[in-house]
């Protein structure tokens, strides 16, 4: 009798262990905590927690979805950020156990290490222009400014003479299309629209219409520069986009930060020795941005006077 009692409790432990249910991922944590900010450089300690009776076969980490560590237990991983691109970045880790994974997610946010440097301007010289033109898109060429207006029903392209103001050269888009950025490619002015998720391709020299192309990259049509190898675009966020200068499909991104935070209403863009620049909307403020990473690594307060700046800086 006394054996048939230990066998019966036996069965009953084992059964009970068989139906021990499998750890999910509410019992697997990470750190750091979602949200935390870091600076570039920092270093960043991931790690992976989970239940003592655990046993995983390995843990996967993962940057944006691309691979960056595996481990066969809980210790951390050392994230290092020198070379990353700044903003919100995502670190997965897949715990596998039996072939299969459970998978949790944070998210961190990576921030430039040092604040913009903060640039004095003076007025060096003025050059008259059309007040009444509702410019979008600017670049200088050849002795000449190519603009874009905008407002529904008056947005045109024009070619002006800078020393003059006099406008040389125009065409007008129909009343439906709010003119925003443009770029010279070659023989080629490319120009965004507003709302309207299109974009028009002219011939540099005639401004005849060559073509156009589907825009449905971001929210909306802002700014947009060349660098010579692609084309940059931005949508009223705090992203730049970088476009393929044939096909103007996205390539990347880069969004803006400064060490505070986000950057958002970057707008009209212009592309100078490497660097990119960018008024924000609604704001008197030009930034320089690091086109690789998208740190703001220069500030100017146009809305203060050149007589109220104590000392001529130059970008």
């Amino acid at each position: 009798m006394k054996q048939k009692l230990t066998l019966l409790f036996t069965i009953i432990v084992l059964f009970i262990v068989s139906c021990k249910p499998t750890p999910h991922v509410g019992d697997i944590t990470m750190t750091p905590e979602s949200g935390t900010n870091y600076k570039t450089g920092d270093v960043v300690t991931v790690k992976a927690s989970y239940p003592a009776d655990m046993k995983p076969d390995s843990i996967v980490y993962l940057l944006d979805s691309v691979r960056i560590a595996s481990k066969k237990d809980s210790s951390s991983v050392a994230l290092k950020t020198d070379s990353l691109a700044i903003g919100a970045r995502t670190i997965t880790s897949k715990v596998y156990q039996g072939g299969k994974s459970q998978d949790v997610s944070i998210n961190i946010v990576l921030l430039p290490s040092k604040a913009p440097e903060e640039l004095n301007y003076v007025v060096e010289k003025k050059y008259p222009h059309d007040t009444s033109a509702y410019t979008e898109g600017l670049l200088y060429q050849d002795g000449y400014l190519y603009e874009s207006g905008g407002n529904y029903g008056e947005s045109d392209l024009r070619k002006v003479d800078v020393n003059t103001g006099k406008v040389v050269q125009k065409t007008k888009l129909d009343k439906k299309y709010f003119g925003e950025g443009i770029s010279i490619v070659g023989n080629k002015i490319i120009q965004l629209t507003y709302h309207e998720k299109v974009g028009f391709i002219y011939d540099k020299n005639t401004f005849k219409l060559r073509g156009t192309f589907s825009d449905t990259i971001g929210p909306e049509g802002w700014g947009m520069c060349f660098d010579g190898k692609k084309l940059y675009k931005d949508d009223s966020t705090n992203r730049i986009w970088f476009l393929d200068k044939d096909t103007y499909r996205q390539t990347g991104y880069i969004d803006v930060y400064d060490d505070k935070g986000p950057v958002n209403m970057v707008n009209e863009l212009e592309y100078v020795n490497g660097k990119l620049y960018s008024n924000v909307y609604t704001r008197d403020t030009i930034l320089q941005i690091n086109p690789k990473t998208g740190a703001v690594l220069q500030r100017i307060n146009m809305a203060i006077s050149p007589q109220q700046s104590a000392n001529y800086a130059t970008m």
